[in-house]
């Protein structure tokens, strides 16, 4: 699928998983109570978090996210993992990314946390088309500069649940790309792939004209609900 359906996707996925998140008898004494500044921080790192699993296609979305250095690291990735979609996109990637990212939004310095952050929200940004046409290193410092400051807007959020929206994110993806033709190699390292190609062909009508509309709905509907929810509880606390 194409980076603006996945990061919907993403976003779309945070805001319909966070009352499962705070919900005791799901994760037990891991649930975890979201504030609405945790919510919406959430839904801006998972949809960034839903183009990690594309950090193995060369000339995927996210390798145009940062110009020349995006382009360069997918590569990279791409070349040790296999090419795209292999180790990337798969449930060990997904667990690994959001170990990595709870470690380091819980237990890393600041400014590491806030690097970390600021590429993923401008991960989400290029996703859903923060960009200018035929200008790479321009849309690359424009990206660049509208995460690091909303990255810092966020830096006093708390996001030790960090490492659930990411998980969140890449599952999201993976499992939007298993309804690809192409499938996805979950269960890597075993090769088998799990495809159910309700969507015929990436960037294709169904995608465009069905799909990203239906998520972006979604998106509005579930930040809404999210939205009246905490409302509610406040009332009712009060």
């Amino acid at each position: 699928m194409m980076g603006h359906t996945h990061a919907l996707s993403g976003a779309a996925a945070w805001l319909a998983a966070t009352p499962f998140l705070g919900d005791p008898a799901v994760l037990g004494h891991n649930a975890i109570q979201l504030s609405p500044a945790q919510t919406a921080a959430g839904t801006v790192v998972c949809a960034g978090a839903a183009m990690l699993p594309d950090i193995d296609h060369h000339d995927g979305t996210i390798a145009g996210a940062f110009g020349p250095l995006t382009r360069l690291l997918c590569r990279l990735v791409g070349a040790l993992t296999g090419g795209h979609r292999h180790a990337t996109h798969s449930l060990a990637f997904a667990a690994l990314a959001g170990l990595g990212a709870g470690w380091t939004a819980g237990h890393a310095p600041g400014w590491v946390w806030l690097v970390v952050l600021s590429s993923l929200i401008g991960l989400g940004l290029h996703g859903v088309g923060i960009r200018v046409p035929e200008r790479e290193h321009f849309s690359a410092l424009l990206n660049a500069t509208i995460a690091a400051a909303l990255g810092y807007v966020m830096r006093d959020v708390d996001m030790t649940f960090a490492g659930y929206a990411v998980t969140v994110g890449c599952l999201a993806h993976v499992l939007g790309d298993c309804l690809t033709p192409d499938g996805c190699p979950l269960l890597w390292p075993a090769q088998w792939r799990i495809k159910v190609p309700l969507i015929p062909r990436t960037d294709g009508a169904l995608e465009r004209w069905v799909l990203a509309p239906l998520l972006t709905l979604g998106v509005v509907i579930l930040a809404v609900r999210s939205t009246l929810g905490v409302e509610a509880a406040h009332w009712l606390r009060s």
